[in-house]
Formats: structure tokens, C-alpha cells, sequence
């Protein structure tokens, strides 16, 4: 597998268009390649920002999470929330590379990817395309950041194993394969966090993606998530005093 970055201007409030941005710096593309691009580009080009001296953060926090933990504990006073079905801090809202704006998680990330598959699938006349918006994440108990997807396109996220034998002949019983965050996680590594400017990477050659002609439907982006309960780590999760904004 192969991750070329694409390293850009500063992308900030004078820019606008995200089909502008593609076809400056997006290259011709192959079958099969994987675009990847920044949620925080995302949402920068399709306005989804604040200025900071017109609302507090504790506030936007609450507003843009689906739960947030009623009391802050962290030492490093990040809020603890859940947001579009990930667990991360401050609800994804960005200050670092901002332009002194809080910068927000796409509104719909699956549709920004939507279009952007769309567009360079026919700009280029192309079979099998894949793009993964994505974002960074902590990892309990990790220092550091990994990235994720927060939407993709044009491919299955996920490789299902339940039923199938191992090399050993035994049956598993609930492993699935995540393809897209795995992805994600490798191209984020090779942007870099900080003020390398590459909120792009091109990814060819990988051996496990299982594209498809089609836009991830609402039933794949469903079996994507898991509900609290169902999940790993609930004892864990469900000890937080949760405040939910969903009706």
C-alpha cells in the first residue's frame, strides 16, 4: 500500500468551493485510488466555522455534541463527548491551524464525501474510486493522536469475518475488520498534525478494500456504529453522567 500526501496552501476563510480546491491540487487519478482529505479542510470550505469572541466553547461543545459528560475532570480541560457515534473530546470543535475560529466537524460528513466521489469519479472517468474524510482521536490509555474516518465513499468499511474460519478452523464468532478508520489512521500519520500543510494523501495498492459503483447507503453508515449498550466498553461508559442533546 502506498500513501502520497499533497501538501496545499494555508486554507482559511478567504478560501471557498471544495470542487475548487479538488481540482487545484487533486492530480490525475487511477482506478482504484483512495482520496483522503481533512475533516477540518471539509468543514473550513463549506463554512462550517466560528469566530471565537461570539460564543463560549463550553457552550458549542454542548450544542454540537449528541452527549456530553455533565461534569469537566479532565486535567487538561477538554470535555468528554460523544459525537456522530465517536467518543472524542470537545466534540471534534478544532482550534489548532483555525485562524483564530473554532472550527466544527462537517455537518454531514458522508455527504460531503459523497460529493467529492461524485466529482472526481466523473472528472477523471472512473470505475472504483474511495474517499475517506477523516479526523484525529485519542486512545484511552495512549499518549498521542490517531486519525478516523468521520465519512467515506465509494467502498466497504467494513470486512465482515463472523462465521468464517480461522487457521486453525476456528469459527469467529464477532470479528469484523475496520478497513476505512484502519486507512484513515495510516494516511494521518503521513499528514502530520501539526504545520505540514498536507491535509491531503492519495492512497493506492491496498490489498483488503472491496469497492463498489455506489454511494454509501444509510444501511452501511447504520451497521457502521454500534449502539452504547452493545458496546465493548459500556460498564465503562455507561458510569459517565451522559447530558444527551438527541430528541
Amino acid at each position: 500500500m502506498n500513501i502520497k500526501v499533497i501538501k496545499t496552501e494555508r486554507i482559511n476563510d478567504k478560501n471557498t468551493g471544495l470542487k475548487d480546491f479538488l481540482d487545484k491540487y487533486i492530480p490525475k487519478l487511477a482506478e482504484k485510488s483512495i482520496v483522503v482529505v481533512t475533516s477540518k479542510v471539509v468543514s473550513i470550505l463549506e463554512g462550517n466555522y466560528l469566530a471565537k469572541d461570539i460564543i463560549d466553547k463550553e457552550d458549542l461543545i454542548f450544542r454540537e455534541s449528541d452527549y456530553y459528560a455533565r461534569t469537566n475532570n479532565s486535567k487538561y480541560g477538554f470535555r468528554l463527548t460523544i459525537s456522530n457515534n465517536m467518543l472524542i473530546p470537545s466534540a471534534g470543535i478544532d482550534e489548532s491551524n483555525s485562524f483564530n475560529h473554532y472550527v466544527l466537524l462537517p455537518k454531514d460528513s458522508y455527504k460531503s464525501a459523497k460529493i467529492i466521489w461524485k466529482y472526481l469519479k466523473n472528472k477523471f472517468k472512473l470505475k472504483y474510486l474511495g474517499v475517506i474524510i477523516t479526523d484525529s482521536k485519542t486512545t484511552p490509555l495512549r499518549w498521542g493522536t490517531t486519525g478516523i474516518s468521520t465519512g467515506y465513499c465509494g467502498f466497504y468499511g467494513l470486512n465482515d469475518y463472523i462465521g468464517q474460519k480461522d487457521i486453525f478452523s476456528r469459527e469467529m464468532k464477532v470479528t469484523k475488520s475496520n478497513i476505512v478508520d484502519g486507512l484513515a489512521a495510516g494516511a494521518v500519520a503521513e499528514m502530520g498534525e501539526g504545520s505540514e500543510q498536507t491535509p491531503l494523501a492519495i492512497i493506492t495498492g491496498s490489498k483488503q478494500m472491496r469497492f463498489k459503483e455506489t454511494a454509501t447507503s444509510k444501511k452501511e453508515i447504520e451497521d457502521f456504529k454500534i449502539a452504547l449498550e452493545d458496546d465493548l466498553y459500556y460498564p465503562i461508559l455507561s458510569r459517565v453522567d451522559w447530558v444527551s442533546n438527541r430528541t
